[in-house]
């Protein structure tokens, strides 16, 4: 049986571009010192260590809420030129004023420009390099999709718009798709699968069925082989989860119990006291900031936003407990004075100061008083109102799971769909918070804090 090829799979791509992103910035910088003739270069060198460690951290930090290591944002010439403009600026701007750990503050303010473009072209001609001769289909995942029809052609939908970096070398079932004619087509009635595999070196197989054929027990010992001999075999829950990020629609049944559990850490002790501590730290920081950012806001509402600085408003939070929630107020006065509505994309009931509120999430700060009281946590799925949870939990099955933790200022949900304004749209990023559920953990967390970082960075709040 033939090996699969040397493939580049999305967690090795994203170690790649970490990597040479950081030697790329460290060549620059070393340029930056060369050629400015430093006398001192031997002090440089001295402290080669903590000096380029400070660097690679604030560059992969940053990058990350600039999008640098998104596979999409990094495929695309256009969308990665911004985010390494953004990135390296403010990698410039926090090295160069970090104390001891971090060069002392150049002597000419032109210097600061030089350090700037010698870390950013390197990054820019290295990512350029990565877009034309590494983001090829040379490179990229052999998949094999193996079921039904019906749900192959579901997949093949997935894979494209959500995994462009995978290589579709064709589906194994028992009749062709119209909808895809380039796509090969292998009749699971007549063809072998082992041959196929070793003749279109396939890396990866996806199955979507339980497999329904007279050849049923041979496909079953083929797939055995191959997976000894390496190759990937995954079963279409696990890869819809690991593409999207949220648990599948049809997840969401009687049988839930199959399909959806707690993470590890619901019940670890450890993880909940370390998490509250850092809700805690992180709740005093937010009210800080709160009493800085209360004059503005207030100067803001007199010019744009006519009426009380403060709103409180009644929601769901753990085990399904009321609370009072507190936020800036972004709406015109009485804006409910008939009732609870959804809200919706540019919502009439809005102010104009309402809009920079909500885009930047400014109007969530006082949220941390919540979370200071452990109404709420940092992160979690979004607390509703009780007649949208009544509404909800009517319509969507399993919609008061989410209860089961504390709700949180951000969420995975938060970061990963829009704004939700309807209650199929509420099902949607309901599919989310599971995810978040079933997978929390400090890894988990910090992606979550990273992208709500970006969030508010690139105005996408709603």
């Amino acid at each position: 049986m033939n090996k699969p090829k040397n493939k580049i799979n999305i967690s090795e791509r994203l170690l790649l571009l970490r990597l040479l992103d950081v030697l790329f910035a460290i060549l620059g910088f070393y340029v930056y010192v060369y050629f400015l003739n430093f006398e001192d270069l031997n002090k440089y060198n001295a402290h080669f260590f903590p000096w380029m460690l400070t660097l690679g951290v604030y560059l992969l930090l940053i990058g990350q809420i600039f999008e640098m290591y998104r596979l999409k944002v990094a495929s695309d010439q256009f969308r990665i030129v911004r985010s390494i403009v953004l990135t390296t600026f403010f990698t410039t701007f926090f090295y160069i004023f970090t104390p001891v750990i971090a060069p002392e503050l150049p002597p000419k303010r032109i210097y600061i420009l030089y350090l700037y473009l010698a870390i950013t072209i390197p990054i820019l001609l290295w990512r350029f390099a990565y877009i034309f001769f590494i983001f090829t289909p040379k490179y990229f995942k052999d998949i094999l999709i193996l079921g039904e029809s019906q749900s192959v052609s579901k997949v093949i939908d997935l894979i494209i718009s959500k995994a462009p970096e995978n290589h579709i070398v064709g589906y194994f079932t028992s009749e062709k798709i119209l909808k895809y004619p380039d796509i090969p087509f292998f009749d699971k009635k007549t063809d072998e699968l082992i041959p196929i595999v070793n003749l279109y070196s396939v890396t990866e197989i996806i199955v979507t069925d339980r497999l329904k054929s007279v050849k049923t027990n041979s496909i079953n010992q083929d797939l055995v082989k191959l997976f000894e001999n390496g190759i990937a075999i995954k079963n279409i829950e696990n890869y819809y989860e690991e593409i999207t990020s949220c648990i599948p629609r049809h997840h969401l049944n009687e049988d839930f119990y199959r399909n959806i559990s707690f993470s590890k850490n619901h019940e670890d002790r450890m993880y909940l006291a370390l998490g509250r501590l850092i809700d805690i730290i992180l709740s005093i920081i937010g009210l800080v900031f709160l009493l800085f950012l209360i004059p503005f806001v207030l100067v803001g509402n007199l010019v744009a936003n006519r009426g009380p600085l403060f709103y409180k408003q009644e929601r769901i939070g753990l085990k399904g407990k009321a609370f009072k929630i507190i936020k800036f107020r972004s709406m015109v006065k009485n804006a409910e004075e008939n009732g609870a509505v959804w809200a919706v994309k540019k919502d009439p009931r809005v102010t104009v100061f309402g809009k920079f509120l909500r885009k930047t999430r400014f109007d969530e700060i006082p949220q941390f008083y919540n979370i200071l009281k452990g109404e709420m946590a940092f992160i979690g799925p979004r607390p509703e109102r009780p007649k949208f949870v009544e509404e909800l939990a009517s319509k969507i099955n399993l919609y008061r799971i989410r209860h089961v933790i504390k709700p949180g200022l951000t969420g995975w949900a938060q970061v990963m769909y829009p704004y939700a304004s309807s209650v199929e749209e509420q099902g949607k990023k309901l599919r989310f918070d599971l995810y978040y559920i079933k997978n929390r953990s400090f890894y988990l967390d910090f992606k979550i804090v990273i992208k709500t970082f970006s969030t508010v960075l690139f105005f996408r709040g709603n």
